[in-house]
């Protein structure tokens, strides 16, 4: 079963921008982990990060052969319709991540434009909400099958 996980903006920098917030884990050290659960859960990751939205949008459009897709869009979790619109047209199930609780946080952070396309949502677990949401990745094909 092959995965995608797709990080958005300015996660290349964890571990470095606010830790009281996102913590102290890098994305390298976010990604070995992720990499070692799947090898346990018999998943093959493609994982990739950028900053800029269309660049998302491509790699969502060319999830096809993806049995599931996670992501954090970080702060394209709360403008970007073009990363939603993708996600509904690829009609693979996604689960959204977040390490920090978003509905916890400031007002224009609270609202997803992702989760209603979305499978489901994981946050606020810090790094482990990306385990968790390969875990339920992994789940979605064999509930769904």
């Amino acid at each position: 079963m092959k995965i995608l996980i797709i990080h958005g903006p300015n996660l290349n920098l964890l571990g470095i921008r606010e830790a009281d917030i996102y913590g102290t884990k890098t994305l390298d050290e976010i990604n070995s982990m992720l990499r070692q659960l799947a090898k346990e859960l018999n998943a093959e990751l493609d994982i990739k990060q950028s900053n800029h939205e269309g660049e998302i949008v491509d790699m969502i459009q060319n999830s096809r052969n993806y049995a599931a897709l996670v992501i954090n869009p970080a702060a394209y979790t709360h403008t970007s319709v073009a990363i939603r619109d993708a996600i509904a047209a690829v009609e693979i199930p996604a689960v959204e991540v977040h390490l920090s609780n978003i509905h916890k946080r400031e007002e224009f952070r609270q609202k997803s434009l992702i989760a209603p396309v979305a499978y489901g949502q994981i946050s606020g677990f810090g790094y482990e909400s990306y385990l968790l949401g390969l875990r339920a990745a992994v789940s979605i094909p064999k509930k769904r099958g």
